[in-house]
C-alpha cells in the first residue's frame, strides 16, 4: 500500500471533474486526477460506424440489471474525458424557466434552490472554455446572456438551409445549434488550419482529429501541459472512500491500478464520475458510520434518476441529402408547449447522418416494406436525422442501487411520455413540407438497444442539491451534507433536467464549485483573482 497526500483529489475526468480541476490548477494546489480508463486510442476505426455502434468497441464492458432482473449493458465510456469523448457536443444553457417549478401532464418538475442568475456568469465561462459556436437571438426560448457566443455559429449546408427556410415558413423559429468544436471556417468552409473539419462521423463517434471540444482536449491536456502541480492517474479505479472515526471526513480514496491497491488522501475530495457511477461509489463506500452509503442519511442517494425521454429518428426524403455535417439546426418552439397542448413538449435538433452499417443492424419496421430493395447505402443517402428530447420527472423510485450480491441494479419506470409522443407527431407533420416520408424510423443504436435504460448519456439527479439534509444529498455548494470535505461535480446534483443537453450546465456548475473550493482553501492565485475580476465570488 502507498499513501500519498494532495490538496485536492478529483475522481473522474469528464466535463465536470476536468473543468473543476482546470479552474483550480492555476492556484498551485497539488491536484490528483483519478481516471479508471485510459486515453481513447486514435485510429481510423474511430469513424467506423460498425466498430462504434454495432460492435460497441468503446463502450464499457459491464453488465447491469433492470428492476425485473434482466441484464443490459449501460452506455458508459471509461476514458480520459469521460463520456464527452463520444458526445454530440451540443452545449445548451438550461432555460430560465427550467430553474422554476414547471407543470407537466405527469406532475411538476421541481424548482431549483438556486436560479439561472446564479449560473449565468459561469455559463459564459463554460462556453468560452468549450469553444461554443452559436448565434444569440435565434432560439425563441434561449435565456438571457451577458455575452455573445465566443465563436460564430456553424454554417448550415444547402439542404439544411432549405429545411430552415421551410420550418420558418411553417411559423417556427429554427436556430443554429450551439456546438463545441475546434472549428475555424470562412463562408461555410473550414480553413486550411482548422483542427476540425465538417464530417458525418460525429454523434456517438470519438473524434479522430481531437476536434470536438471534449474534456480531454480542452481541459485535461492543456492543464497537464501548463501546470506541474496536477497529476493524472489513468487505469486507476476508485473502489471506495474511507472516513475518519467521526464519519465526518473522507480520510482516503482506495484505488486499484492493475494488480496494485493504493491509497490517496487530500484535504478536499471531489467525485465526478457521472451521476450513476458517482452514486455507486458512495454506495459502495458504506461503513459503520454510514451503513447505507456515504452521505445517504436522507436515503436519497441514487434516487431521482433522470435521463431525458429521447428518440433518434430518421426520415427518408424523396431527394438525396448530400449534407456532410447536418447537426446545425434546432427547433425549440414546442419547448414549453404548443397551441394544442399546454404542457412542455421538448426540443428537436438535427444530428449526425445515419450510416449504412447502423441501418443494416436495426430491426426495420413494417412500413419500410415499400422500399424492400432499397440498399442501406441509398437509405442513408436519403435520410434526414433528428434527435428529440423531452423532460422526464424525478421520481424516488427511479434509482440506481446495489443488490445484496453486489450487482448494479438500475430501476426505471418511464414517465411524461405523452409529451414525447406529441413532440414526435409535430416533427412527423413537418416532414410533408420537407418532402420526406411521414413515418420515421426510430434509431436505437445511437443510444443502446434499449434507449430508456441503456441510454445513459444524459444521466442526472442521483444526489440532488438543496438546503434540507432530510430531502437532499448535497448543499448549495455541492458539498455533501454529512461529510465536511466531500463534493460532487457532475449532473448528480440536478433537481430537474429540463429538455436540453445537460453538459454545459455540468461544466458551469463545476466552475462554480471550483470557486467555492478556492475560497475555502484561501486560494489567491490566478483563479481566485479571475473570479473576483469577473464578479464570480459570492461570499
Amino acid at each position: 500500500m502507498s499513501a500519498n497526500r494532495y490538496d485536492l483529489i478529483v475522481i473522474g475526468t469528464g466535463p465536470g471533474g476536468a473543468a473543476l480541476a482546470h479552474r483550480l490548477a492555476p492556484t498551485g494546489m497539488r491536484i490528483l486526477m483519478i481516471e479508471r480508463g485510459d486515453y481513447l486510442p486514435r485510429s481510423r476505426s474511430n469513424w467506423d460506424a460498425k466498430t462504434v455502434f454495432v460492435d460497441g468497441a468503446y463502450q464499457a464492458k459491464e453488465t447491469w440489471y433492470d428492476k425485473d432482473g434482466k441484464p443490459f449493458h449501460p452506455g458508459l465510456h471509461y476514458f480520459v474525458g469521460g463520456n464527452s469523448k463520444v458526445y454530440g457536443a451540443a452545449l445548451f444553457r438550461l432555460r430560465e424557466r427550467d430553474f422554476d417549478a414547471v407543470e407537466h401532464t405527469d406532475g411538476v418538475s421541481p424548482a431549483w434552490p438556486l436560479k439561472y442568475g446564479d449560473f449565468e456568469a459561469y455559463y459564459t465561462l463554460a462556453e468560452r472554455l468549450f469553444h461554443v459556436h452559436g448565434q444569440r437571438g435565434e432560439d425563441p426560448n434561449e435565456p438571457s446572456s451577458s455575452a455573445p457566443y465566443p465563436y460564430p455559429a456553424v454554417a448550415h449546408e444547402s439542404r439544411i438551409e432549405e429545411l430552415r427556410s421551410m420550418f420558418a415558413q411553417e411559423g417556427l423559429h429554427p436556430f443554429h445549434l450551439p456546438l463545441g468544436v475546434l472549428l475555424d471556417e470562412k463562408d461555410g468552409v473550414p480553413t486550411p488550419t482548422s483542427v476540425w473539419f465538417r464530417n458525418d462521423a460525429f454523434d456517438g463517434f470519438p473524434c479522430l482529429l481531437n476536434g470536438k471540444a471534449d474534456a480531454q482536449v480542452v481541459c485535461v491536456d492543456p492543464m497537464l501541459a501548463a501546470h506541474s502541480n496536477v497529476t493524472l492517474l489513468t487505469n486507476a479505479c476508485a473502489t471506495g472512500l474511507d472516513t475518519d472515526p467521526t464519519g465526518r471526513t473522507v480520510s482516503a480514496v482506495d484505488v486499484v491500478r492493475g494488480d496494485r491497491q493504493e491509497r490517496y488522501s487530500a484535504e478536499i475530495v471531489v467525485v465526478a464520475c457521472g451521476a450513476l457511477s458517482s452514486a455507486l461509489l458512495l454506495l459502495r463506500s458504506a461503513n459503520v458510520r454510514h451503513p447505507h452509503g456515504l452521505a445517504n442519511g436522507s436515503d436519497q442517494l441514487g434516487r431521482n434518476y433522470m435521463r431525458h425521454n429521447q428518440s433518434v429518428l430518421m426520415a427518408l426524403a424523396r431527394e438525396p441529402n448530400d449534407t456532410v455535417f447536418q447537426k446545425t439546426l434546432g427547433i425549440s418552439d414546442y419547448y414549453f408547449g404548443a397551441d394544442d397542448w399546454k404542457y412542455p413538449l421538448g426540443l428537436i435538433q438535427m444530428m449526425g447522418k445515419s450510416h449504412p452499417d447502423q441501418i443494416r443492424a436495426e430491426a426495420l419496421p413494417a412500413w419500410l416494406s415499400w422500399v424492400p430493395e432499397m440498399p442501406f447505402e441509398v437509405m442513408a443517402h436519403h435520410s434526414l436525422d433528428f434527435w428529440l428530447m423531452s423532460e422526464d420527472l424525478p421520481r424516488p423510485e427511479n434509482r440506481i442501487r446495489l443488490g445484496a450480491d453486489g450487482r448494479v441494479i438500475l430501476e426505471l419506470t418511464e414517465n411524461n411520455m405523452e409529451a414525447h409522443r406529441r413532440l414526435k407527431a409535430k416533427l412527423e407533420h413537418l416532414m410533408g413540407p420537407a418532402r420526406a416520408h411521414p413515418h420515421m424510423l426510430e434509431r436505437k443504436l445511437y443510444l443502446g438497444q434499449d434507449i430508456p435504460l441503456a441510454g445513459t448519456a444524459h444521466q442526472a439527479g442521483t444526489a440532488r442539491f438543496g438546503t434540507d439534509p432530510a430531502t437532499s444529498v448535497l448543499d448549495l455548494d455541492c458539498k455533501t451534507h454529512e461529510l465536511d470535505n466531500l463534493y460532487l461535480a457532475d449532473a448528480s446534483f440536478f433537481p430537474s433536467i429540463g429538455a436540453v443537453n445537460p453538459t454545459l450546465t455540468i461544466i458551469a456548475n463545476a466552475l462554480r464549485v471550483a470557486d467555492k473550493i478556492a475560497q475555502r482553501l484561501g486560494a489567491t492565485t490566478a483563479t481566485a483573482a479571475n473570479a473576483k475580476e469577473n464578479g464570480l465570488c459570492h461570499g
